[in-house]
Order: structure tokens, then sequence, then C-alpha cells
């Protein structure tokens, strides 16, 4: 079986440090065994549970074939898998070395290796993230070279099941490290039974784009709650798709493909399992299908008619005045949203974005977009917002950003009240039998703790026709510090519902006090809700009728304006009173223009919503 590389058949050392910083050791229950014993197997250390029952221990002279060398980023090392596998069908037969610097070993050696077994929890254990079995501070020595790898796992539709995963151990806090792998029941379970071996997926189908960090994702089971542009679509806490699986690549990133969702990986895609931070079990590729285009492309909502309203919201992702996506974001806004009436804008930053100096005026910002547009074709909008207080609302350090409308002056007027500022309240009177707003534009209930280090909603009254409308542009706290649907807690929690949660009732109480003050008000709230049509954000927002997320009058299929970790979502969304919903003619679209391309200039699709006041 040697080959030429047989000349390395001298012992070869590869020595490591682990960083304290970089492994959690998780506690496992105690080995009968020791290091005395006959020598461990792979599978005897990777054991039927996710954590290891040699979690801490020294173990020597593990064999296996080196089946990948990862020698760049943080987390240098290479894979080796077993070639006589066990009978145990939840015991993996692949195991990570961590080496800490480039490895000197190379695919198809057959090596052993002794050094301390490690389970490191990838974003350390407040992330909730299940962990990944490693061998660490190895000594490593060649036996031989250029053996056959071991043949690669098929990870297919018929393989995976339908089910997601166990309900967490209640005694252990929810955790599912101790509970036994049940492979053929659970998809989780399969692929952590696989972990560090050699897989394979064929003719996969792209539902998650290839993103800057040189990934993307894929389903096996591309009939798995599929929508008509070749994604897959998120629709309950109950539905996570078990058939998608992120895709990285072993070699240089430069061979990585450029897929959009709907494109193939057509051929094999194959490598070791991995499990990494942001996208939990990974396809860490050293052999990678070919691309095939799905042929989708950049939607265009058609134009509202004379008597329709178009309201839209778009997160236009840290904008500021040194970016250079402006032309294309006014491409989007002219030519795919064609011209919205009113624009809610979030995340628009100030004049000097992320520089930390005390600004936070966005006339620069705004304005630039306003010149792209009319360039673009576009109506010449103008604007209204309100500056934040300096590093109140969150976002990126410096930046400032904010909610701010645009409007087309020759289709509608805009209503100003003065007095709004960061910390004044805008609210609600009564006037001959018409609400309207005591500052406009205003902030709602701008220090109510709700909005902590949060954007504060901006409200504003237009008139379109005759008929007032209000419209509240929001952009909700984010899901940052939830933990992921791979968690080793089951079900996952999500603690950073409990902010949107007391947005979603300020702002929900807000349009019941335009309510009160007229009953008929035509009410729009809109913006980055960073939540489900289906969450009980979306349920608070929509209390007593005041409010319904028009995102429910697309097909369930074709309800997400985001794609996260393959699973195509809402994010976005648009309520809307009762006037406008029962009023008929109402109109939503959920253009998709970004978030499946790779070369998206925001990581949001805009929504648009057309009515009749």
């Amino acid at each position: 079986m040697a080959s030429k590389s047989s000349t390395r058949l001298a012992a070869l050392t590869v020595a490591a440090v682990c960083s304290a910083a970089s492994t959690v050791v998780l506690t496992a229950p105690a080995h009968a065994g020791s290091a005395a014993d006959a020598p461990v197997r792979v599978h005897d250390i990777q054991g039927s549970t996710r954590l290891s029952p040699y979690a801490g221990k020294q173990v020597a002279d593990v064999a296996g074939i080196v089946t990948g060398v990862r020698g760049y980023g943080s987390s240098k090392g290479f894979w080796i898998q077993d070639p006589r596998p066990d009978a145990d069908p939840a015991t993996s037969e692949g195991v990570f070395v961590f080496t800490n610097a480039v490895p000197t070993v190379a695919a198809g050696d057959a090596v052993t290796v002794s050094g301390t077994v490690s389970e490191y929890v990838p974003g350390g254990a407040s992330s909730g993230n299940q962990s990944l079995t490693e061998i660490t501070r190895p000594t490593v020595t060649v036996v031989s070279g250029g053996n056959a790898l071991p043949a690669a796992t098929a990870v297919s539709a018929r393989s995976v099941p339908r089910a997601y995963a166990p309900e967490g151990d209640a005694a252990a806090g929810g955790s599912v490290n101790g509970l036994r792998l049940r492979p053929d029941r659970y998809a989780l379970d399969l692929y952590e039974s696989l972990e560090g071996m050699t897989v394979e997926v064929a003719d996969a189908r792209v539902v998650g784009a290839t993103d800057p960090y040189t990934e993307l994702w894929v389903t096996v089971k591309p009939w798995e709650n599929p929508n008509r542009r070749g994604g897959t679509v998120y629709g309950s806490y109950d539905a996570q798709n078990t058939g998608r699986l992120q895709i990285q690549s072993l070699g240089k990133p430069a061979d990585f493909p450029d897929a959009n969702v709907g494109d193939t990986l057509a051929g094999t895609t194959a490598g070791p399992l991995d499990y990494n931070q942001f996208g939990g079990y990974t396809l860490v590729a050293s052999e990678l299908g070919s691309l095939e285009s799905g042929g989708t492309r950049r939607e265009s909502t058609r134009p509202q008619s004379g008597r329709e309203l178009a309201v839209a919201t778009y997160n236009v992702e840290n904008l500021d005045p040194s970016d250079d996506t402006f032309a294309a974001h006014a491409d989007a806004i002219v030519h795919h949203l064609k011209s919205p009436d009113i624009v809610s804008l979030e995340e628009i930053q100030d004049n000097n974005g992320a520089t930390d100096d005390g600004t936070v005026a966005a006339d620069a910002t705004i304005g630039r977009l306003i010149d792209a547009i009319a360039a673009a074709g576009g109506p010449r909008y103008a604007w209204r917002g309100i500056d934040p207080v300096d590093k109140a609302d969150g976002g990126e350090p410096g930046g400032n950003i904010r909610q701010a409308f645009l409007f087309n002056p020759e289709r509608v007027s805009f209503t100003d009240r003065a007095g709004g500022d960061a910390t004044t309240a805008t609210g609600v009177r009564r006037v001959r039998g018409e609400a309207e707003l005591t500052h406009s534009p205003g902030r709602v209930d701008p220090a109510n703790p709700a909005w902590e280090n949060s954007r504060k909603p901006l409200a504003g009254e237009f008139v379109f026709r005759g008929r007032t409308v209000f419209v509240i542009a929001n952009h909700f706290n984010s899901k940052g510090g939830d933990q992921g649907l791979t968690a080793q807690y089951q079900p996952p929690s999500r603690s950073s519902e409990t902010q949107r949660h007391l947005q979603a009732k300020a702002v929900n109480t807000f349009v019941k006090d335009i309510l009160s003050a007229q009953r008929n008000a035509d009410v729009v709230a809109l913006g980055d809700i960073n939540d489900f049509e289906f969450s009980r954000t979306a349920r608070i927002l929509e209390d007593g009728g005041a409010l319904w997320s028009a995102v429910k009058s697309l097909p369930r299929s074709e309800r997400y304006s985001y794609v996260y970790q393959g699973n195509s979502q809402v994010l976005d969304q648009i309520l809307v009173s009762p006037s406008i919903r029962w009023a008929g003619g109402l109109s939503y679209d959920s253009v998709h223009v970004n978030a499946e391309f790779h070369d998206q200039v925001s990581d949001h699709d805009p929504q648009v919503l057309r009515f009749r006041p």
C-alpha cells in the first residue's frame, strides 16, 4: 500500500499546545478502562453520546487514516478515520486532531495519535452550542503513506430522519449531551454519529447563497418545505428542515463557487463532517461538486396604480456615505420596487459611519441615496427622520443606526408637527373626530426600557389623496444571543425574544391609542421586526386586532425576506390596521433581490404593500 510518500515512514512528531481560551473540557461519564488498556479506537473515543467517555483523559496510539488536513484559520489540524468500524451506528469512526499549527501529515497517511481528548465548544460554553470531540496536544506517528481513504458515508434524503432533535433531558437543564444517540430517528443524532467522518452529498440543491466567508448551504431534501425559487422555507418552530447542511471548502477559497439559492452542486461533494460556531454541522469539502445554475433572477414588483398607495420597508444594512452600494440600492428601489410612495429605511448610519466621534446626523447618508435614486430614473424623494442620542440605539459601534422615511412628494405629502427629537415621545390626540400625532416625525415611547440599546420607532403622518395614513417605522432587537438550531439544548433558548416582546407591546399600545382616537384610522407599522410571522412577537403586535401582518396574505411557501443557515424566513414585516386589511384591494409582495444571491448588497429583501386608503 506504500507509495512515493513512504519515504516519510520515519516517526513524525507533531507537537501542539491547545489554547485554554479556545477549548472547553466538558465532563463525561467515567470510563472503566485506562490508557494502559488495549489501544483505544476512534469509536471508543467518540462513544454513543455527544460527550466522549474519555473527555479530559490521555489516550495513546489511536490509529486511523488521515482524511483531511486543515492548515488555515484558528482551528488547524487534521481528521483521522478508522477504516475498521464497529457495529454500533451511534459511534463515529472519525475524529479531529487539533494541532494549533499547520499539520505536516497528508491525506492517506496511516497514523497513530497520542494526546488528550477534549470537548471543544465553538463560541464557548455560554453559546449553548454542542461540542466537538478532539484529540489535543498530540504526538503523531506516521506509519505509512498513500493509503486508500475510507469510503465516504452518503448523507441523503433516505438517510436523514424526518425528526430534527430529541427533547433535552430536563434533569440536565434541557441538554441532549447525555442522551444516547439515535441516528435512525433524529437528524442531529445522525450528524453527530458522523462527526469527523468523511461524508458525501450528491446533486445537492443550494438553499443558502455563498457568503463572504466562502460557505453555503445545501439541502439533501429538495422536497422539504420548498419555495418556487429553490429555497427551503422555515414555517414554524417545529419545522427546522432536517436536510440542510453547511458546505465549506478544505481547499483554496478562490476555488469556492459563487452560488445562489436554487443552484445545484452537481455530482459529489465530499469531505469531513465538522461542527462550528456559526453553522453547526458542516461538510468541509475536499471534493466539490460542479455548480449548475438554477436560473434564479432578481424579482421586480408591479408599479402601484394611481389610486394605490405603495409603502415599502428596506433594511439597507449599515449604509453610510463611504459605502459603494448606493447605486445598487437605488436600482433596487427604482427598478425592482418600482419607486414606492413611502419607503421605511432601516440601518441608516450617521454621516461618518462606524467612526465613533459623536456624529449623529445622517443627512449626508440619506442625501447620497436620494441622489442615486434620482440618477437611476426614480423620483426626487424627500425624507424625514430623527437623529438618535449618540451610542444609544445599538448596532455597529459608532454607526448610530436609525430608521428614516423616504417619500415621493409628487404623490404624498408629509404632515410636519415640530417638537419631536430623540428623547421626546410623540403622542396621539383627537382633533375634530380624527387622530393626529403631537409630533410628526416623532419617536414612539423612547424612554421605555424596551428600547434600551435598540432602535426607537419613528412615527409620521402622511396624506395620500386627502386621506391621512400613520406610518410607524421599526427595527426591533436582533436575535443575537439566541441559541442555534443545532444547540445542545433542545429546544433551543431564544433569550432575545424578551426584549422584542416588550417592544411589540409598546408599538401595539401606540397603535391602539391611534385607533381609540379614530376607529377607522389607516395605520401601517413596518420594518425589520427581527422575528417570524408565526412568533409571539408578531402575536403581541397584532393583539386585540389592532394590527395584522400582511405577509400572511401570501401562500406559506412564499413567506420569507431573509435566508439564514439555509432557512428562508420572515424577519421584515408590514402590519396594517383593520381599515386597511378589510377595505379590499390589499396587495403584498416580498421582493427577492438580495437574500438569495451571493452578490447581495443587503441581507434583507424589501417588502412592498399596496392598498387604497
